[in-house]
Order: C-alpha cells, then structure tokens, then sequence
C-alpha cells in the first residue's frame, strides 16, 4: 500500500471535490423543469457579481429555494452518514457495520418521532431526541455484542439487525398515533426526504454540528489504524482505547443523530461509500474519513437526482434508491464473510 503523503491526501480531496461539484451542477440542471448548462453558468455568474436582482422570479424560485438548499443538505447529510460508518466499522472492527445495519439510524428515527409529539413546538427537540436515541442503540448494540469479554463480530451484527427491526416496528407503532397530513409526512421523511429544509434558526447549529462530528472523529484517525490491530495491541502502541471509544462512539452517535432528523432514515450510505474509498485509496483513515465525507456526499446528491427526476414530477424517496445499490452490496459482504 502508497505510504500516505499530504501532497496525496489533497490532490485526492481536491479531485472528489472537483466531482461533486460537477455533481451538484448536474443537479441543479435535472428535474422537472430542465435548466440548460449555458443558463445555469450565466445565472450563478450574476449571483457572483452581485446582480441578482437580473433573475428571474421562476429562476430564482427553481434554483435558490428549492434545488439549491436540498443539494446542499443532501452534501451534509451524505457526508455525516458516510464518515459515521467508516468510524463505526474500524472501532467494532466489522466490515458489516453502519448506522443503518447497526440499528443507530432507527434509534434516531424512534428518538425523533419520539421528540416531535412530546414537544413539537421546541426546535432543539428532535435533533436532542435522535442524538440520545442514536447513543443509546449504539451503547445496547455494543452490550449485545460482547462475548467473554471481547467483541464478536457475528454476535454484534445480530444485536444490531435484531435492534433495527425492535426499534422499526416501534416506529410504525408511534406513526399510528398520527392521522391524515401528519401520517403521510413522517411516513415519506422515515423512508429518506431531502424536500424539507432544515429550519432558518437551525441551520448553523446543525452545519457546524456535522463539521465538529466530522472534525473530532478525523483527530482519531492514527489511533482507529491502530485499533484495526486490535484493542490489546493498541494499547500496548501507546492508544487511549478509551478515550478514542468515548469520542467516536459520541461523535458518530452525533453525525447520525443530526442526518436523521433532517432527512429521515437514509440506508447503506455507510456501508457502501466506506467500502468503495477503501477499494479505490486504501484503508488509512488519515485518508478515508475525509474521502468518505466526500464520497457519501456524492452518492447522496446522484440518489436524490435520480429520485426526484426517474419518475418525475412524482418524487421517489432517496432511501428507496440507496437501498436499491446497496442491499445487494451487503448480501455479496456478508456472504464473502461467512466464506
């Protein structure tokens, strides 16, 4: 394996950034009403330059109200969603677990639903609800999986597919307290939506929420090569196991918590991305958490561009096309394991 230089690790950045900004543009042209590429440059050239007031009110309308905010949450969202499951596989030392399979997003999700109908009038209510329903699964799933003292793999995939499936039918149990407008909503946003922005007063909290998630998990990163190891072996290496444990576990707990409550239960974006980044630049998480960040961000901006225009003008849920790439995926896995 290319020893890691800093020369490699920002030319890779760079050169996925460079993607997804491609990606964003492509998205911002695609849906229903279809954008051409000259318009589009000459448009968000007038942003640039301060004439905004040029615009057009449908242009505007289209583009800065409503495709516009979804990509950009579909780039948070991805990324958060991404880097929380690289974290999650290298600390349980599962190739298998993500928050989705691991039962952490329907944690969040029971939080979430949990949170709107005690209170859902207070903003801070439903990212609290889905952080300390997410810390909780994963703090259950953790218990389920240990074995003798030490972590078992299969064990700990079991707890976390028979948690998922507790905690998803306790949702359908919450949802039926709803009737009518209420129903169909969080039905839809459980499935994976993107159409409803994070509210104005929320906004900053929740960006710098998923950059200090992001940020605080990448300081581990030497430490989580370590650990591939082994946990004894990286204590003997000089690695707080502890503390590393207690800042990802937080910190991944943190990025799913915050992804839910804005776009509902988006599935495999953590165990598909990390995977593919580790085919394409290897195993060293001084690389793959921020290559993870931008990958899911990718991956989540081409499943929402694909839903809102395969049937267009119907809107299909982004879980329904993550699901649809990375079922399969987790079938090959997990048979190649059992291999």
């Amino acid at each position: 394996m290319r020893p890691l230089t800093l020369k490699r690790l920002l030319w890779t950045c760079g050169a996925l950034a460079a993607v997804l900004l491609a990606c964003v543009v492509l998205a911002l042209k695609l849906g229903a009403v279809p954008i051409s590429v000259t318009d589009l440059v000459l448009n968000l050239g007038r942003i640039a330059i301060g004439r905004s007031d040029q615009l057009q009110t449908e242009y505007r309308l289209i583009i800065f109200e409503l495709r516009l905010p979804r990509i950009l949450l579909g780039v948070l969202v991805g990324a958060a969603l991404s880097v929380s499951g690289a974290s999650f596989q290298a600390l349980l030392r599962n190739p298998l677990a993500d928050p989705f399979v691991l039962g952490v997003s329907s944690g969040a999700a029971v939080g979430s639903v949990i949170a709107t109908l005690a209170a859902p009038r207070l903003a801070l209510i439903t990212p609290l609800g889905a952080f300390l329903g997410a810390l909780a699964t994963i703090a259950a799933v953790y218990f389920l999986g240990r074995r003798d003292g030490q972590l078992d793999s299969t064990t700990l995939l079991l707890g976390g597919v028979i948690s998922a499936s507790f905690l998803s039918a306790l949702v359908m149990f919450l949802t039926t307290t709803l009737t009518g407008r209420d129903l169909r909503g969080i039905v839809f946003w459980l499935m994976g939506d993107l159409s409803t922005p994070v509210p104005t007063d929320l906004r900053w909290i929740f960006t710098v929420g998923l950059f200090a998630g992001i940020g605080a998990i990448y300081t581990t990163a030497p430490d989580l090569n370590l650990l591939l190891t082994g946990e004894r072996e990286a204590i003997h290496l000089g690695v707080d196991v502890t503390r590393v444990k207690l800042v990802v576990y937080v910190s991944a707990s943190l990025l799913t918590a915050l992804a839910v409550s804005a776009s509902g239960a988006i599935g495999y974006i953590g165990l598909l991305v990390p995977h593919a980044v580790r085919l394409m630049f290897g195993s060293d998480y001084r690389l793959l958490i921020p290559a993870s960040a931008l990958c899911g961000a990718i991956a989540i901006v081409l499943a929402d561009t694909l839903a809102r225009t395969v049937a267009a003008p119907t809107e299909l849920p982004v879980g329904a096309m993550t699901a649809m790439a990375g079922a399969p995926l987790f079938i090959y896995l997990l048979r190649r394991g059992l291999r």
